[in-house]
């Protein structure tokens, strides 16, 4: 019986809104040209269509095909125009730190001033520092890995880059799709693990406690329940906090140019901290966002009475970055500066190796310590709820250690359309995969990882 008056349950089920979805895919299609020619060595707008803008999201797909880029070389501008009474989709290359995408509605007047930040050009230094001596000897080199890595085709997906290292030296690497070292792709989640990283190095210099509240100055309000979540809950996926989608696309940040802060900061409390293993965008974005705060307040601290230091200039990844020679590494940010580390950063194959040696190296790089010394074994420790699946979840890094064949202290950073960085300290091997995989067509990563393994014998 349905009583008078009620709205029967199909109807009130949300439906597709067609205009929203244009813009979104107008948002899309900006930030994506907009990177892709300008973050890295850049790609041609023939492969940026082959590539990023094919086997996406299914509601946007045909939007982003069909809506055409005005792309200015001269201000780095990539337009859309979606509807005529609306202003176009911008995104702006921000010298060194990539693009900046505006919100809907959003004219030329809100586009941020460029920081022309400087790159170290570090190419000629040797590995991994730089590219110089960086192959493994051939008696030890590709014919181990030859066989994997000509037939990784048969593990699944669309690969654009696999790349060994073994005993710190790059035993088997080969692009496709026109890609080469120095192509940057992004990395979507795999960022995750970048703002463990750059946590980690907080730790390391004694400027936050991951097991404190999280710096956000939203919840410390009298009877906030938010005040309670820790840094640490925030990296391991267990904040307890809803939003609006599972997986929690964010995609009024990545496709609409919504601010992180006022977007992350606004969701409730659901589950008590700590009970609840959620996957989410936001948490890791909170996470970071704590890591900003404490930043500046031990900065204050330091230079105090003065206390001279710009929030907006604490957290710099690229610093970190160009410390491991990842200097083709571009952690993207919204207008406000603040960076999208779950999953705007684009890198290189190489690069994303650099970060697996620094975890195979246990912190350790260039006979500096730059995380702490058991932050390796803190990210690779599953603690409190776990995910379903496969694979198990540490702190901002994947755990391969239930996958048969695999070395239980295998670990790795995973993001979407097939972007994997695996370490495996016990074999000191560190795998690198990049591609453009779809929902038809993915990487059996357990598969690909087990025949490496073999291999290295």
């Amino acid at each position: 019986m349905v009583l008078a008056g009620a709205v029967p349950a199909a109807a009130q089920a949300p439906k597709p809104n067609a205009e929203l979805n244009r813009a979104w895919a107008a948002g899309y299609r900006a930030a994506f040209v907009c990177s892709s020619l300008w973050n890295g060595t850049g790609k041609p707008l023939d492969a940026i269509e082959r590539d990023e803008l094919t086997g996406i999201y299914p509601e946007i797909e045909a939007d982003v095909r069909e809506l055409k880029a005005d792309v200015d070389d001269k201000t780095k501008t990539v337009s859309v125009k979606y509807r005529d009474d609306m202003p176009p989709r911008i995104a702006m290359w921000d010298s060194g730190e990539g693009c900046v995408t505006l919100p809907i509605g959003a004219s030329a007047q809100m586009i941020p001033g460029f920081r022309n930040q400087g790159r170290p050009k570090l190419d000629d230094r040797a590995w991994p520092l730089g590219d110089k001596n960086a192959l493994a000897p051939v008696a030890r080199g590709a014919p181990r890995f030859a066989d994997v890595g000509t037939n990784v085709g048969a593990f699944g997906g669309k690969t654009s880059a696999l790349l060994i290292v073994r005993d710190g030296k790059i035993a088997f690497e080969r692009y496709w799709l026109g890609h080469d070292l120095h192509t940057a792709q992004r990395t979507f989640s795999v960022a995750k693990s970048m703002a463990a990283t750059l946590i980690g190095n907080a730790v390391h210099n004694g400027w936050i406690d991951v097991k404190a509240p999280a710096q956000i100055v939203e919840w410390q309000v009298p009877g906030d329940p938010r005040g309670a979540i820790t840094t640490e809950q925030l990296m391991r996926m267990a904040s307890g906090l809803t939003s609006d989608s599972a997986g929690n696309r964010s995609d009024a940040i990545y496709m609409g140019g919504s601010l992180v802060r006022p977007w992350t900061v606004q969701w409730p409390l659901l589950n008590p901290p700590g009970t609840r293993f959620r996957y989410a965008n936001n948490d890791t974005l909170l996470a970071v966002l704590s890591l900003k705060a404490a930043l500046y307040q031990g900065q204050r601290r330091v230079n105090e009475p003065t206390a001279t230091v710009r929030f907006d200039t604490m957290l710099n990844p690229h610093r970190f970055f160009d410390r491991l020679g990842m200097t083709r590494t571009t952690a993207e940010h919204d207008r406000n500066g603040d960076y999208i580390l779950s999953s705007q950063v684009w890198t290189t194959a190489r690069d994303l190796a650099r970060l697996g040696l620094l975890y195979q190296n246990d912190g350790m790089w260039q006979g500096e310590r730059l995380l702490p010394a058991d932050w390796r074994r803190f990210v690779t420790t599953p603690s409190g709820p776990q995910p379903d699946g496969a694979f198990g979840y540490g702190a901002g890094f994947w755990l391969l250690n239930k996958s048969e064949g695999i070395p239980a202290d295998a670990f790795g950073a995973f993001g979407n359309r097939g972007q994997y960085l695996v370490v495996i300290p016990s074999r000191e091997l560190v795998i690198v995969r990049q591609g453009y995989d779809d929902d038809k067509n993915r990487l059996d990563t357990a598969a690909l990882v087990k025949a490496i393994v073999a291999a290295d014998r």
